[in-house]
């Protein structure tokens, strides 16, 4: 009888083998683990958190659950069992039916590896390619991180532990219908709902439901948008217009600022030039700001447009973002939609006040701020600038020489010699507060005429001659001779007294030419032409009494004279 009980009760267990999965019941439990009965003759403990891991609901006493037999209890040992094996293989069980019957699965995408992604179903890691993300290529694939999206197998081996995903195939197929009729019925103009999919730097992707579109950040608002998250998020339900279709290549286009009202519609007709108003500040850049007028109207104050003297100002130390600043409207361009605006316009114009104050002609004093090859630039009362040309500092001393005592603080004082507050330009001039030798000299001593000098420098080309204080004259060796001249040195020394004749004068430059030979050319002509008169005197025949008759009577003589002139031929 007892062999019967023994046999009966041995046939009672199952046959299990190492590894595989079976049922068991829940017999028992505390706070850390469970007791699991499988039909052997000990039963297994199961931690709790082994349940807790796969994510299920806690069981309870009496429930039937799967578990994987790690070692087999031969009746001197205990029985080890664990329901993550079973989980996982109920995982890979799961799986090959989906392969199967391509049915999806759903998953957690975890993170990027090299290639693709890594995506957790239940227990079994599974590798999901970057190209079977979307449909379409994702910018920013990290969105998706975290979220429970569905894919399909399509490639699986459990002894190789490789399970390849693909998300791409489950949207085309969702989306296939859903898209067919939406391609049908799409058309420009409408106003439809979609989600945003994605951001990029230049526009949004949009889900209509079953296409996607774009929505470029030019067409999200009338204002200006720096990047497309300051109006969408990822996720976002958004109402857009159809702005263009490509049926052949399937392109969607999308705009959210054409559901409103363009502000630009009558913009001259509301800011007329000159007008003020205040704008707010949306940006700095290196070559100005951006103000707004109102929603969607944004004007450019250009760097030169801010202040009055200092046209190298930095604009981020005249402005910062989001001040209210009063500007005047310069100049609109509605067909670019450009719209200049000035802030120092609002201001006192210096130059204006400058031309009020002071009159051209009038000497006034300023320190030297600068000074350049071409001249220097002189600080003046009002906070402007004059400029006194190198040309306008001396009237003997040459440009390169005469700047030179002058140094940057100093302090110096000019004559105004020309304003013009349009052009924001002063010229000055230090030569002309003093008197004009040279022009006094030109004055009385025209082209031609013939003057004499000193000689003061000679060189092998040329002497200069010294006419009067301050006013030197070239002499040049083509002019010193009838002969050629090789070497002025050799006809001319310094202290020689030259007289000769002025054959060109320059106002502008001061400069003067001689010529002795023009002189000598002069002195021939005029020497030849009172040789031939005293010849023509001395060979004329002389005159008889009829011709002095008729001399008198052709001037006007009375004929008492002529009888006079005719009784004394007579007597004679």
């Amino acid at each position: 009888m007892s062999e019967s009980f023994e046999q009966l009760l041995n046939e009672s267990f199952q046959e299990v083998e190492q590894g595989s999965i079976i049922n068991g019941t829940v017999v028992d439990m505390d706070d850390e683990s469970i007791t699991v009965n499988v039909g052997l003759k000990s039963e297994g403990v199961i931690s709790k958190d082994q349940f807790m891991s796969a994510g299920e609901i806690m069981p309870v006493i009496g429930d039937i659950v799967k578990v994987a037999m790690e070692t087999i209890d031969d009746g001197s040992g205990e029985t080890r069992l664990s329901r993550e094996k079973a989980k996982r293989a109920e995982t890979w069980d799961m799986l090959e039916e989906r392969f199967d019957s391509k049915e999806a699965v759903e998953g957690t995408l975890n993170g990027r590896v090299k290639g693709g992604f890594t995506v957790d179903v239940n227990d079994v890691r599974a590798f999901l390619p970057g190209s079977l993300l979307d449909i379409r290529p994702v910018p920013d694939p990290t969105v998706f991180e975290g979220q429970k999206l569905e894919f399909q197998v399509i490639k699986l081996d459990q002894k190789r532990n490789n399970v390849v995903l693909s998300r791409k195939a489950i949207l085309e197929e969702a989306f296939s219908e859903e898209r067919e009729e939406l391609l049908a019925s799409l058309q420009e103009g409408q106003v439809k709902q979609g989600m945003v999919k994605n951001l990029t730097e230049y526009g949004a992707f949009v889900d209509l439901g079953g296409i996607d579109g774009l929505l470029h950040v030019t067409d999200m608002a009338w204002r200006r948008i720096r990047h497309p998250s300051e109006m969408v998020t990822v996720g976002e339900t958004i109402d857009v217009k159809v702005l263009s279709y490509d049926r052949e290549r399937q392109r969607v286009s999308l705009g959210t600022k054409q559901l409103g009202d363009d502000p630009w519609v009558q913009i001259v007709q509301k800011y007329p030039r000159g007008t003020r108003v205040l704008a707010r500040v949306t940006n700095i850049t290196d070559y100005g700001c951006f103000a707004e007028l109102e929603e969607g109207v944004e004007g450019l104050v250009h760097v030169s447009e801010m202040d009055w003297v200092n046209h190298s100002v930095i604009p981020s130390k005249v402005v910062t973002k989001d001040d209210e600043v009063e500007v005047m409207i310069l100049d609109i361009d509605e067909e670019r939609r450009r719209v200049s605006l000035g802030i120092k316009q609002c201001r006192e114009n210096p130059w204006q006040l400058f031309n009020e104050a002071h009159r051209v002609g009038e000497a006034i004093r300023g320190t030297i701020k600068a000074i350049t090859d071409f001249g220097i630039f002189v600080g003046l009362p009002g906070n402007v600038d004059g400029l006194i040309h190198v040309s306008d500092l001396s009237w003997n001393e040459k440009n390169e020489e005469v700047i030179r005592h002058y140094s940057k603080g100093e302090e110096v004082e000019a004559r105004i010699l020309q304003i013009d507050a349009s052009k924001e330009r002063i010229s000055l001039g230090i030569k002309q507060l003093q008197d004009d030798t040279f022009a006094d000299f030109a004055a009385a001593n025209a082209k031609n005429s013939t003057v004499s000098g000193t000689v003061q420098e000679v060189t092998a080309k040329d002497a200069i001659v010294s006419l009067a204080p301050g006013v030197d004259a070239v002499l040049r060796a083509s002019e010193v001779s009838h002969d050629v001249v090789e070497d002025v040195r050799h006809h001319l020394k310094v202290g020689d007294e030259v007289t000769a004749k002025i054959i060109n004068i320059d106002q502008r430059s001061h400069s003067i030419s001689l010529s002795v030979k023009s002189r000598l050319q002069q002195d021939e002509r005029e020497a030849h032409a009172e040789y031939q008169r005293q010849q023509d005197e001395a060979t004329k025949p002389a005159e008889t009494v009829g011709d002095l008759v008729k001399n008198q009577l052709a001037e006007g003589g009375s004929e008492e004279a002529v009888e006079s002139t005719t009784d004394g031929e007579e007597s004679a």
